[in-house]
């Protein structure tokens, strides 16, 4: 049974994905100025990021719609049973529209919260795609209660280069940035049950990459039977040093790399180093 997997671009999915399992992904709305985008099709990544550093633009962001879901989902729904998977119902209303046009499509469409956000959300997208290369036969309802079951395994770290957007849009405090700025101290950030948290502090730049890949190490008894994503937003020189630093020590099922989309790095500045794995 073939089954349609549509995302939202809080997930953040690795682009060979993407192509190979022909994912559509509904896109969130940027605010420039007076200018309204959709992700990933009216701004490009590196387009954004521009932007973002060089008019020194604080982007709002707003929820994928009612309509745009409705549209998918009317589009495949007589032909595929569909599995749809969204960033945090905590953390953006763009779940609920999906819910919302679920129940007004008949037909067998399953939507999924995974709680998380970018990479976090985009290892549940690749366990589906895992579960639909493996067996011919599964279906949608099945996918739904394997991802349920991967819950307790994704891990997610995220380190941008700067506190100021964080700050901004309330996700951390103005003491934590000042004194993070003040003595060049870096959190380390994760997502925990949807809400974000400093998990440690990293004094200087240069133990960055070294401290992201211990950490991961640390929570696992063996990697050997996991997925890792790295992903970086304008920083590809930060990237590349992450990336070696994992290929060097961590031997794995898979590694993918992606880049933070617009709506993720509007929260958190266009310079971000993050890392998630689950099984």
């Amino acid at each position: 049974m073939k089954i349609k997997l549509i995302c939202d671009s809080l997930c953040d999915v690795p682009s060979e994905l993407v192509e190979k399992y022909n994912i559509d992904i509904i896109p969130l709305n940027i605010i420039i100025g007076d200018n309204e985008y959709k992700e990933g099709v009216d701004i490009t990544n590196d387009e954004f990021y521009r932007r973002m550093k060089e008019e020194k633009v604080v982007p709002k962001t707003s929820q994928a719609t009612y309509i745009q879901f409705k549209e998918a989902f009317d589009k495949y729904v007589g032909e595929y049973p569909i599995v749809c998977i969204t960033g945090s119902s905590k953390s953006s209303g763009t779940y609920q529209s999906a819910v919302m046009a679920k129940n007004d499509t008949e037909g067998d469409v399953h939507v999924f919260d995974t709680l998380t956000l970018s990479l976090g959300s985009a290892q549940f997208v690749v366990k589906a795609c895992e579960l639909i290369e493996n067996n011919s036969d599964i279906t949608a309802k099945e996918i739904v209660d394997e991802l349920e079951h991967l819950r307790s395994s994704v891990r997610l770290y995220f380190l941008p280069d700067t506190l100021e957007y964080l700050q901004r849009s309330g996700r951390a405090s103005l003491a934590t940035a000042t004194i993070g700025q003040m003595l060049n101290i870096r959190p380390l950030f994760t997502v925990e049950d949807a809400k974000i948290f400093i998990l440690t502090k990293i004094r200087g730049k240069k133990h960055i990459v070294h401290t992201m890949v211990d950490t991961l190490i640390e929570q696992y008894d063996t990697l050997e039977d996991k997925n890792i994503i790295i992903g970086c937003g304008a920083n590809l020189g930060d990237f590349e040093t992450l990336k070696k630093e994992v290929e060097d020590r961590i031997k794995c099922k898979n590694i993918y790399f992606t880049r933070g989309g617009a709506c993720i790095c509007s929260h958190t500045g266009p310079d971000i180093l993050a890392i998630s794995c689950s099984n």
